[in-house]
């Protein structure tokens, strides 16, 4: 973005503490260091965001942050997603564009923001996310969300199905990777919306924008991620951070 055109950005990080397949998971230590906390200092390292915010439903991850130094909000128990989460932040917090960085992505880098961010330099972008090409393992991986785009970078469908099928040339399919920017008035208008049907039979609540002819723009990334969701994930995590401080 031009500093001709510079918005007030915050960064909002969900942080819940109760998960089903990997309890606790944000604050699970990952090479010494608590999940959250490798992801709070990869958001501070971008100079774009004039905020971090942690946003929790958790007395323990506010005294963690506390511990720290550094801002939560509590919100709602009942919210039912991140964007919800980031949202009830929004009511707050002024800014002109709400960045959501799941807490249970560590391996962010400050170029994932970046490149999350170049579509507001164009008046017409409302929301961005991120993809990365779909390795051999993650094609048939329905917890590997797949995203097909137009020509101009705006998405036109996600899917945990495998898309686009591979009947003529190949092609590699784009993984979804769930980090996303939203200007105020798009975050607001998510949140106000009911459920939608394809997200309801996909669990991805990123068709309630599309299914709103919401556009979503899509930024191409070579740094994949792993969003950690089981032992397995967080192990290799690990192997991962432990190799880049080498």
């Amino acid at each position: 973005m031009s500093e001709a055109a510079r918005e007030r950005i915050v960064a909002v990080i969900p942080a819940r503490l109760a998960s089903t397949r990997l309890p606790g998971k944000v604050l699970r230590p990952i090479a010494g260091v608590p999940m959250l906390g490798w992801v709070y200092r990869a958001a501070l390292a971008c100079p774009q965001l004039d905020q971090v915010l942690i946003a929790t439903d958790s007395a323990e991850v506010v005294a963690f942050a506390d511990s720290q130094g550094w801002p939560s909000v509590m919100t709602s128990t009942t919210l039912a997603s991140g964007t919800d989460r980031v949202n009830a932040v929004a009511a707050l917090v002024d800014a002109d564009i709400y960045v959501n960085i799941q807490g249970d992505e560590p391996l962010l880098r400050p170029e994932h923001i970046d490149s999350l961010l170049r579509p507001f330099a164009r008046t017409d972008a409302e929301v961005t996310t991120l993809s990365t090409p779909c390795t051999p393992q993650e094609i048939n991986d329905p917890n590997a969300v797949k995203v097909v785009t137009a020509n101009d970078g705006r998405a036109l469908y996600f899917s945990r199905a495998t898309i686009p099928y591979q009947r003529g040339t190949p092609l590699t399919p784009r993984k979804h990777i769930g980090i996303y920017a939203y200007r105020k008035a798009a975050l607001r208008r998510f949140a106000e919306l009911p459920s939608s049907p394809l997200e309801s039979v996909e669990r991805l609540e990123q068709l309630r924008l599309l299914e709103e002819g919401i556009s979503i723009h899509v930024m191409h990334t070579p740094f994949d991620t792993i969003g950690v969701d089981t032992e397995e994930d967080l192990l290799a995590v690990e192997r991962i951070l432990r190799e880049r401080s080498r």
